[in-house]
């Protein structure tokens, strides 16, 4: 497991600076310090998983800066805690979506209830708390664990052979996106997909097919449905993830 790392980012390593990422450092934390310019911040980005924004008399970092911040942030999934006064933290956060933001901190700070904040972070983290939760249905055993196996380093996984087990495992887990096998025994994907629509609590969560049938009829027939996508079979482990990733990118 990689170990968790956080950038520092500010104006300039100053004393306080320096004092938080002593602090963070004994907890156990890999702590980087850049300065606040893209140049800076791209050359340590490199396995950062949590993000802190330091700002201290009344300077604030360029809006070219927190826009090149918020790209990196959404594209890799982490988030951001603001630290600063009153108005430095709402010019922040006017300029950064409330999803990218894990928690604001006014100066003076307390330096043990930030550590105790990151600390508890990084447990729901590795947790998995903050991953998108995905459930694929499929009726080939071999297939669904396959996917699984794909998908497990990155999201929250359910698994479920059948329709009727989908539909009794979401009325007890909430998911963001459902992989479902359109060529089904018994309950065909179509008719899952109708069932999730006719119900309050499922008729919201996307869907995407998976199908082994790539020609143009049976894709067609597929689309008419009007899921959120779909996905032959046939796709690779990269191709799925980098799929998976942008479409989570897009629905924010």
């Amino acid at each position: 497991m990689e170990k968790n790392r956080i950038l520092m980012i500010s104006e300039k390593e100053t004393f306080l600076v320096r004092v938080m990422i002593q602090k963070t450092t004994e907890a156990g934390i890999d702590c980087e310090f850049a300065y606040w310019s893209i140049n800076a911040i791209n050359e340590k980005w490199a396995g950062t998983n949590l993000v802190t924004l330091y700002m201290d008399e009344d300077v604030r970092p360029g809006d070219d800066v927190l826009r090149f911040l918020a790209d990196r942030m959404t594209d890799d999934g982490i988030q951001i805690i603001l630290i600063g006064s009153a108005n430095e933290i709402e010019h922040a956060k006017s300029r950064l979506s409330t999803d990218l933001i894990y928690k604001s901190f006014i100066r003076p700070m307390n330096n043990a209830e930030y550590i105790n904040s990151v600390t508890d972070m990084f447990k729901k983290m590795d947790a998995g708390e903050f991953r998108k939760s995905i459930l694929i249905v499929d009726d080939d055993p071999n297939f669904l664990g396959l996917v699984r196996d794909w998908l497990k380093g990155t999201y929250k996984v359910y698994m479920a052979n059948s329709g009727l087990q989908a539909i009794k495992m979401l009325a007890k887990n909430k998911v963001d996106l459902i992989l479902l096998d359109n060529e089904m025994p018994v309950t065909s994907g179509p008719q899952v997909l109708e069932m999730l629509r006719s119900e309050d609590e499922t008729r919201n969560i996307p869907v995407m097919f998976l199908t082994g049938k790539g020609d143009k009829e049976s894709v067609m027939a597929v689309l008419a449905l009007r899921p959120e996508g779909y996905f032959l079979k046939n796709i690779s482990k990269d191709e799925l993830l980098a799929n998976l990733k942008d479409y989570f990118i897009l629905h924010k």
